[in-house]
């Protein structure tokens, strides 16, 4: 077999296994991009200033000053206080009932 006619197979082999590997490079790099286009992110405002107020207690720590991050208390509604209250009732009414 003639010399240049093997060096052209090998040619072609070699064309075709840089033509898989583009298309496999083409394929990952289409997935890593992808993540990126889901949008920007929004941070309600309450979040945003609890972040807010724990970073500057954390500035003002790192400088020796003694801050307190006040929470907000969390309250139960009168319905809800009202539920409570009949069944606890009911419950003491059914623990009174079998004795």
């Amino acid at each position: 077999m003639d010399i240049v006619a093997q060096l052209k197979i090998e040619r072609d082999k070699a064309a075709q296994q840089v033509n898989a590997l583009n298309m496999a490079i083409a394929a990952l790099s289409r997935t890593t991009t992808s993540r990126g286009s889901r949008g920007r992110r929004t941070m309600s405002a309450a979040a945003r200033a609890r972040i807010s107020a724990s970073q500057k207690a954390r500035w003002a720590k790192s400088r020796g000053k003694v801050v307190s991050i006040a929470k907000r208390k969390r309250h139960i509604s009168a319905a809800g206080l009202a539920n409570i209250r009949k069944a606890t009732k009911a419950r003491w009414a059914r623990w009174r009932a079998q004795k």
